[in-house]
């Protein structure tokens, strides 16, 4: 293995190993085939549902288990070590609700999002546009209240659980006189009339569900807002700040899942009368990657505990981001490179794995994006 974060306590370390249990058994034998059909097994997310797994960060006092971040990330470390897509999509499909607590929702609101999402719901964060990606502010969605709704319309696309949510957070503006102040956040259900556009066909992370989003006089009612009025743009970079630390403990397991393949196959491929781990340039290839997955690890894991005490992540997000996700598609094109023309053929796991780890250095913020986040922190830092 290419290994653990040694710091975990007893009751992470089982719960993380029941986790990998499940999807090694349920999901593994399965990933090469649903990788060229692109269909997400919904039967895999209910096993791990009925197993606890499922909106584990929803705070006990509205049922959930109340797990931080490193609790969290360890388990999503052991199922993004199968399958990344996978473990993306499950764990946005329950993990918004911080965005309720942060944004100071109403207690009716939170506990009907969290009885929801217990029961079984999927939900989606429906913030990017097509002529809104990096620059969030520049979405057209809008929400007119009439009475005691809000008619939103607008269509959201490359929506993670698009196709298969049954909740939608989704940003509108309520006045776009006032720019990104006049931004709010709703959440709509299926339901209400919400349609789903095209699912894309991606490069990489297939079993993460990507679709466009389309509310179509879209009627949500009032007590649906999130927050405040005019305050969604807050809520949304909030989210981001948190969300490019968290997600990317999914890149983490591709690179360490890369690691294991390429170590193992060094070991057993023999050139020149010796494995090829016995030559410098191949060991010394893969002890730099061993160093960034170690890196990596720790890197994430103590942006995690920073998160976890509520303290400000500063440029810890950003570069969090930015480093994890450069170390997971350094490592797994290092890994085809291990290999060699076998690693290039799709027989192969690695070229899926170079394949999954591309798109982390583009959501959740390009990396050239997160670069001008952090010197932006920079320029203002006493």
């Amino acid at each position: 293995m290419s290994g653990k974060n040694l710091l975990l306590t007893e009751e992470q370390r089982e719960l993380a190993e029941m986790a990998a249990q499940i999807v090694n058994t349920e999901l593994a034998p399965r990933v090469a085939d649903l990788d060229r059909t692109g269909e997400f097994p919904m039967d895999v997310m209910e096993i791990l549902r009925n197993s606890g797994f499922y909106g584990m960060g929803i705070p006990e006092q509205y049922g959930g288990l109340g797990f931080d971040n490193t609790t969290q990330m360890a388990i999503y470390e052991e199922i993004a070590r199968v399958d990344a897509g996978f473990s993306f999509n499950f764990a946005l499909a329950s993990g918004e609700f911080g965005i309720l607590e942060d944004a100071g929702a109403s207690e009716e609101l939170k506990k009907y999002y969290a009885d929801k999402i217990l029961s079984g719901s999927v939900c989606s964060f429906c913030l990017t546009e097509s002529q809104a990606g990096s620059d969030a502010s520049n979405i057209s969605t809008t929400a007119v209240r009439e009475g005691d709704e809000y008619v939103i319309n607008g269509t959201k696309c490359f929506i993670t659980n698009g196709a298969l949510a049954d909740l939608f957070m989704v940003f509108a503006y309520t006045d776009k006189s006032k720019g990104a102040k006049g931004i709010s956040l709703f959440l709509a259900e299926k339901e209400d009339g919400v349609k789903i556009g095209k699912t894309e066909d991606k490069m990489g992370l297939k079993l993460s569900v990507t679709s466009e989003v389309i509310f179509d006089d879209v009627r949500v009612p009032a007590s649906r807002l999130i927050g405040q009025e005019g305050r969604g743009f807050i809520y949304a970079m909030h989210a981001l700040e948190k969300a490019r630390i968290t997600s990317m403990i999914h890149a983490l397991g591709i690179a360490e899942h890369a690691m294991d393949i390429a170590l193992d196959y060094a070991k057993v491929r023999v050139t020149f009368g010796k494995p090829i781990i016995k030559h410098q340039g191949l060991a010394f290839l893969l002890a730099d990657m061993q160093k960034r997955v170690d890196a990596a690890r720790a890197m994430l894991y103590y942006s995690a505990a920073v998160l976890d005490r509520g303290l400000a992540v500063g440029t810890l997000s950003p570069s969090t981001k930015i480093f994890v996700s450069e170390t997971a598609m350094s490592v797994t094109t290092d890994a085809v490179q291990v290999l060699g023309g076998y690693g290039y053929m799709k027989e192969y796991p690695v070229e899926k794995l170079m394949r999954d780890a591309k798109v982390f250095s583009i959501f959740e913020g390009t990396n050239q994006i997160n670069l001008m986040v952090s010197s932006g922190i920079l320029e203002h830092m006493k």
